[in-house]
């Protein structure tokens, strides 16, 4: 493609030599430079792209995109100044890959928690109301039912228009996808066009990135800025900060809630550890999902669904058998009902109760106890929570005696394991999580450094009607060693513990 139609005209302050020849291709890392190709020289957290332009003009660059020109330039290189070099990287990639975000409707999701499960409702929301969706997020990307790895919540400015391009080209309609603060401050997302954009919630977090609170907050405030005039911004009017979101833009603008008037409006009738029954825009629907969190994002999911077109009560059905992402407060069955069957219905018509376990990534003091606040709160008085936790090694050492205090607090009996230990050995790291324990708490809490074995152990402690939480790992499908990654999935084992159980 002709130089000067990657590089949009608003944001050339200053060029040097010619515009009209081919590149080959782009990059930000000169290390992947080769002949003819663009080298964008971006400013990130920890280099400056500016260092290595000579190093990728070495490599063959023939076009130099950057915030300051070089002092040193040659003849047979082109340079263009620009006012922010990542911004122009996003540009750039789109106009490389055909502008592929307004080829489909995307539709945008920030926020602190809930990114991750809104996006995956939403894929599967629209996928059963007949559309070929694309995702993008922490857990997974999707390409239709194609799964491709995911390395960052949002990808760098390349990859990300590469990968809209790749969904466009499979015939997809609608993509979701999870903004982060980072991306949004490092301009990843530049060149997108959204149809929409939803606001979750903000609590503190990132501040290591962003300094302070505000900062955090504002960043995530700039992605509804930058929304173009007919797009929706919808946020969450619960959470102080949703208003907020919506001082600048230029979308119009819609709100949720559960506890006070909005555009669409929910309300939790009863949260079971068996599921949610609620109300939305006063329709009683049950879903399979637990937790007030969880009826947040539900409700999240129908509303951007409405603010697209879809059919309400299509919608309303389809909201019943969504799912939570893999391994976030992911409900693992035993196999004594039904995948499909409620686990009340079950017991009210005098079936077998039946162990329930979750999986979830709660690796954090904060998420742990979070998590098992949910829990605690949906189970009825004769139900027991065990609870299999470890914490990961090379990490912040002063969570673990928190987080063994916490499960003891909070769960009727524990199981202390392995997590990720990488370098470390896991009973030096179980050993400072027993300094947290009281003891009062000993009697109830077992150590097994063996994840899986400690998994079957909580499984075998239970009893019907128990919930089995395995924390801190979630999605993830290894576990670290001395710098191997070994297979290791906790929904699978689990899973296949349950099964041999009911056997």
């Amino acid at each position: 493609m002709q130089r000067s139609l990657l590089l949009p005209p608003s944001d050339i302050i200053e060029s040097v030599g010619d515009l009209q020849q081919e590149v080959q291709n782009i990059h930000f890392d000169s290390r992947a430079v080769g002949a003819g190709d663009a080298f964008v020289a971006v400013k990130g957290a920890s280099t400056d792209g500016h260092r290595f332009i000579e190093a990728a003009i070495e490599k063959g660059a023939t076009l130099i995109v950057c915030e300051t020109l070089p002092e040193k330039r040659l003849d047979s290189v082109g340079y263009v100044r620009v006012k922010d070099s990542a911004e122009t990287l996003g540009q750039m990639a789109a106009a490389w890959y055909g502008n592929p975000s307004e080829r489909m409707k995307v539709v945008g999701v920030t926020g602190t928690n809930g990114k991750t499960t809104i996006t995956t409702l939403l894929h599967q929301l629209f996928t059963a109301l007949g559309y070929r969706c694309g995702m993008l997020g922490t857990v997974e990307n999707r390409i239709g039912d194609t799964v491709v790895a995911s390395t960052h919540t949002t990808p760098d400015s390349l990859q990300l228009h590469r990968l809209l391009n790749e969904m466009a080209d499979a015939g997809c309609q609608y993509v979701f996808m999870e903004v982060s603060s980072h991306a949004i401050h490092q301009r990843r997302i530049a060149g997108v066009t959204f149809k929409g954009a939803v606001f979750s919630n903000l609590t503190h977090d990132h501040l290591d990135y962003h300094g302070t609170f505000a900062n955090y907050r504002d960043a995530k405030k700039r992605f509804f800025d930058d929304l173009p005039p007919g797009a929706f911004a919808l946020v969450n009017s619960d959470d102080r900060n949703g208003l907020v979101m919506l001082q600048n833009t230029r979308a119009e603008k819609y709100t949720y809630s559960l506890r006070k008037m909005a555009h669409f409006k929910g309300k939790i009738l009863e949260n079971a550890i068996e599921g949610l029954h609620l109300t939305i825009d006063d329709v009683e629907i049950h879903a399979r999902m637990i937790g007030e969190f969880n009826a947040y994002n539900l409700l999240a999911a129908y509303a951007a669904a409405q603010l697209s077109g879809m059919d309400k009560m299509e919608t309303l059905t389809a909201l019943s058998d969504l799912e939570p992402p893999r391994g976030r407060f992911q409900i693992i069955r035993g196999a004594g009902i039904p995948a499909r069957e409620d686990v009340s219905t079950a017991r009210d018509a005098g079936g077998p109760a039946v162990i329930i376990g979750i999986v979830d990534y709660a690796h954090t003091p904060d998420a742990l106890k979070n998590v098992l606040g949910t829990i605690n709160a949906t189970c009825r008085d004769e139900q027991r929570v065990i609870t299999v936790v470890g914490c990961g090694g090379d990490r912040d050492r002063t969570k673990r005696p928190i987080m063994a205090r916490i499960a003891a607090e909070m769960s009727h009996q524990v199981v202390l394991t392995s997590d990720n230990p990488r370098s470390e050995e896991p009973g030096a790291i179980i050993d400072e999580m027993r300094a947290g324990l009281a003891a009062g708490d000993l009697s109830r809490v077992f150590i097994n450094a063996d994840r899986r074995e400690a998994i079957r152990m909580a499984v075998g402690l239970a009893r019907p009607g128990d919930v089995v939480l395995v924390a801190g790992k979630g999605h993830e499908t290894y576990q670290e060693v001395k710098g191997v990654k070994h297979p290791f999935d906790d929904a699978a084992v689990l899973k296949e513990t349950l099964e041999l159980m009911h056997k």
